[in-house]
């Protein structure tokens, strides 16, 4: 009979989730009971827990292992039934999501922090995803974090560490565990979504990948299917073993990030196609020879381009974009005459869409694109459905970017980060921001004139739940764009993002540089925010 103990705790201020779970640095994670007070109330609110099957794992970045000892243990001192784990503790995002639907698992605990860096020093975060596979939704977000300010205690198991190094069965009590091959079920799915015997063809013409799992936990799905299952020569998947603090690198694939990818797709010697994946494998990157593929354009190629792999052969029940991401895809969808969702950033928002049919695809600039598969993006999906379209029109990536530009035309892109801003700071520029939209519209500024400005609200249709205040939209008359939102996924400070867009509709300006192509709307959002004279930021952190 294993004993179960009750601990007392006093609550926590600080634990609030956003959009993806709750993210601090790993030394806060680390404090007495933190990480058991955050699970606990995370139990204590999802319905139906008794006997049921929930999913835990992880990116394997530093304190994974401890967390999910912890977590197994509480979660036999609260009852449940059963508890799936990824050997080793890993779990990529999109596999938890997909082993949740596959197994009519309740839920499924995730520990990440995805594209944040890793180590002592670096993030750590957990998140709760339900039933239908997908982040949580805000209501259970907001009751998670009233119960972490009131309860008083958590339970947990008297037990030993369970061995996760190889799949197998184990049991603490009554609840058993059942450690399985990470890559297998997910690879099983991929199979059935694009067309593998394609994609070895390419591979065994002499096409030249290089995948650059930045140290994290998409490279043994990547050597798997990749290497294993399609015949991509070995040494293709760089980076591929999953390390605590993912070697040194910023597990976030962006051409800063990833600068030596971007170095050798330019290079003289340049592989035919390059991608990459984040910390939690759920973002990606692509990357033409001589040409960097922005998310947004590759959400927009996917939706045009999807019916040449085989799960998507019957076409496309409709897209969907978050505020940030370019207008890229709308334009693909009004073309096909498919219906276009625009939503808040937060993947649960694509969720409903896809739970009722309303789409096939959706995306996010922030690398992040996904179908109706799972419910949370997906990063090797991505690059998988990309070989496809490539596999079956006989062209390059480059070529497939510059004839879909040509059909739609180009919308010129890029986020300007401004990270670890004193918060109160950046609450005030956006305070400031939203007091003045209403005397935007008509006022000239870097050249373009206002057409409208409004802080995004968005009404769901499938349940009709309302979110107020996710973005400022500021739209200009010269179809460009600016958007000025405050990210929820950083640990310190505050992050304002600034997305910058302009659309041109001739070919024979596609290739310009982006940087000039945005100076206007740049200066425009300069003119408008005043963001150097309230920040004291000469330039953006990170530009993307």
């Amino acid at each position: 009979m294993t004993e179960i103990d009750t601990v007392s705790v006093t609550p926590f201020s600080d634990q609030r989730p956003g959009t993806s779970g709750l993210r601090k640095k790993v030394a806060v994670f680390r404090q007495p009971h933190y990480v058991e007070t955050f699970v606990q109330a995370i139990l204590d609110c999802v319905e139906g827990l008794a006997g049921a099957t929930l999913v835990v794992g992880g990116d394997g970045r530093f304190f994974n292992s401890e967390a999910i000892q912890t977590i197994l243990k509480m979660a036999a001192a609260n009852g449940v039934g059963r508890v799936i784990v990824g050997a080793g503790g890993l779990l990529s995002t999109p596999a938890v999501s997909n082993l949740i639907r596959r197994r009519k698992a309740l839920g499924g605990i995730i520990l990440s922090a995805s594209h944040n860096p890793g180590g002592p020093d670096g993030d750590f975060g957990i998140k709760y995803n339900v039933s239908h596979g997908g982040p949580a939704p805000e209501s259970l977000t907001e009751a998670v974090f009233a119960r972490t300010r009131s309860l008083s205690g958590y339970r947990i198991a008297r037990a030993p560490d369970v061995a996760l190094d190889k799949p197998g069965q184990a049991a603490i009590g009554a609840m058993a565990i059942e450690i399985v091959d990470p890559v297998a079920d997910y690879a099983q799915m991929m199979e059935t979504i694009v067309d593998f015997d394609a994609i070895r063809a390419l591979f065994a013409g002499g096409f030249r990948m290089r995948f650059d799992a930045m140290s994290a936990v998409t490279g043994p799905y990547a050597v798997e299917i990749l290497e294993r299952r399609l015949g991509a020569p070995a040494g293709t998947v760089i980076n591929a073993v999953p390390l605590p603090d993912f070697g040194g690198h910023h597990p976030d694939p962006n051409p800063v990030h990833a600068a030596d990818l971007i170095a050798e797709m330019n290079g003289p010697d340049a592989p035919d196609f390059g991608a990459a994946s984040d910390g939690d494998g759920d973002r990606n990157l692509i990357v033409a020879p001589g040409l960097f593929v922005a998310p947004s354009d590759s959400l927009a190629v996917l939706a045009a381009l999807a019916p040449l792999a085989p799960a998507y052969a019957d076409g496309l029940a409709g897209v969907a974009r978050s505020l940030p991401t370019s207008r890229a895809v709308d334009r693909v969808a009004a073309a096909l005459g498919l219906p276009a969702y625009e939503t808040p950033t937060g993947w649960k928002f694509f969720a409903n869409l896809l739970d009722a049919g309303r789409i096939t695809l959706c995306g996010e600039e922030s690398a992040g694109t996904g179908s109706n598969h799972v419910r949370e993006k997906d990063g090797l999906w991505a690059v998988l459905v990309w070989l496809n379209i490539i596999a079956r029109s006989g062209k390059r990536a480059d070529a497939i970017m510059r004839e879909h530009w040509s059909t739609y035309g180009r919308d010129y892109y890029s986020r300007h980060d401004y990270e670890e801003i004193d918060t109160a700071v950046a609450d005030g520029l956006m305070a400031d921001l939203r007091a003045s939209l209403g005397g935007l519209p008509g006022r000239s500024f870097g050249g373009l004139t206002v057409e409208s400005a409004d802080d995004f609200s968005y009404t769901d249709p499938v349940d009709g739940s309302v979110s107020q205040r996710q973005g400022v939209r500021i739209l200009f008359r010269e179809d460009a764009r600016v958007v000025f939102r405050l990210s929820g996924t950083g640990t310190s400070g505050a992050t304002l993002r600034v997305y910058l867009e302009r659309f041109e509709p001739h070919p024979g300006r596609h290739g310009l540089d982006t940087a000039t192509v945005l100076a206007p709307v740049v200066a425009a959002a300069e003119a408008i925010a005043q963001i150097g004279g309230r920040t004291g930021r000469t330039a953006p952190t990170v530009v993307t």
